[in-house]
């Protein structure tokens, strides 16, 4: 198997993104601007009412997906670990995740209960999404599902935290960061969200204090990881657990805290279209930069000019050249 600059391992999503307004939302009793797991009867329900209001886009989606895709976008050479059925959905997942450059290590599952995951991603005027994901058969991933010889030159893991709600997938985590380890690489992970943190709260600080290398959140993942109102209390103290502690605050600067050094990344201000891709997208110029042998402040400039990018039209990909905007920054 060929090496991979980044492997991520996330929930295999297919993002059915629509437009909506507010008093759809009400309607519906979709609270605004967060993502919501549902049942599979729940998102038949909303998939039936979205086709109402209009035409949709499908797209490969997941957390971790989208970071992939960015990377790959940028030139390195990704990897995605995650599960889909073999019906219409999780076949379109592949093969949009391989055309955006990305492999796509596992096969499709054929005769499997449960369909591939899907999302019902609403978007009103303001940018603000609402997600209601059913996470199907993406929610089985184990340990049988990381091969060993991906990680063969393997440099960076890249962990998604909302895979942490079923055992099985707590397992693949810890397999796939000592598979990386092993290799010479360096594991991390993604907190998510604040309601995932909550369900998780433990657990996240064994793995951050253990087997991760670094550990990527915003202001409301670490003040429910450390229990703490206090951001500074709570980056404090993750960096005494991780090597490398990432938090990004809205339209703040971003805060990079490795071996006691804190850097601060200005985020460029424009008028938000979709805001939602922001913290994926971050992410991947990120990685982009560190797996790249960049210095810590450059590729955190990285990730906030790919964040600017990307909340400036719809969807959670990158649409235009941002290798382009980095030369243009002075970062390459």
């Amino acid at each position: 198997m060929k090496n991979f600059d980044v492997i991520g391992i996330g929930n295999a999503v297919v993002d059915v993104i629509a437009s909506a307004r507010d008093e759809d939302l009400d309607a519906l009793g979709i609270q605004k601007g967060v993502m919501q797991l549902i049942e599979r009867d729940r998102s038949e329900t909303l998939l039936k009412a979205q086709a109402a209001m209009g035409k949709a886009r499908h797209v490969p989606g997941g957390s971790v997906a989208n970071t992939l895709a960015g990377i790959g976008r940028l030139g390195l050479e990704t990897a995605f670990i995650g599960r889909v059925a073999a019906d219409d959905l999780g076949r379109s997942y592949i093969e949009g995740t391989e055309a955006a450059g990305t492999r796509f290590v596992n096969a499709a599952i054929e005769d499997h209960p449960l369909p591939t995951s899907h999302s019902v991603i609403l978007v009103t005027p303001d940018g603000e999404r609402s997600m209601n994901t059913y996470l199907g058969i993406s929610s089985e991933l184990s340990p049988g599902d990381v091969p060993e010889g991906v990680f063969e030159g393997n440099k960076w893991l890249f962990l998604e935290g909302y895979l942490y709600d079923k055992a099985p997938g707590k397992e693949a985590f810890l397999r796939a960061a000592d598979l990386c380890h092993r290799a010479g690489g360096r594991a991390g992970i993604a907190l998510s969200d604040p309601f995932c943190v909550d369900r998780h709260r433990s657990d996240f600080r064994a793995l951050i204090a253990g087997s991760m290398d670094f550990v990527i959140g915003n202001i409301h993942e670490y003040q429910s990881l450390y229990q703490t109102d206090d951001l500074g209390a709570a980056l404090d103290q993750a960096a005494q657990e991780c090597r490398l502690v990432v938090c990004t605050r809205s339209a703040e600067p971003a805060l990079l805290i490795e071996g006691g050094q804190r850097t601060e990344i200005e985020i460029h201000p424009i008028e938000p279209v979709d805001l939602t891709g922001a913290g994926d997208q971050f992410a991947a110029g990120l990685l982009y930069g560190l797996a790249s042998g960049r210095d810590l402040e450059t590729a955190g400039r990285m990730g906030a000019l790919a964040a600017a990018e990307v909340i400036a039209h719809v969807g959670p990909r990158p649409e235009r050249d941002l290798l382009a905007d980095f030369r243009a920054a002075g970062l390459v």
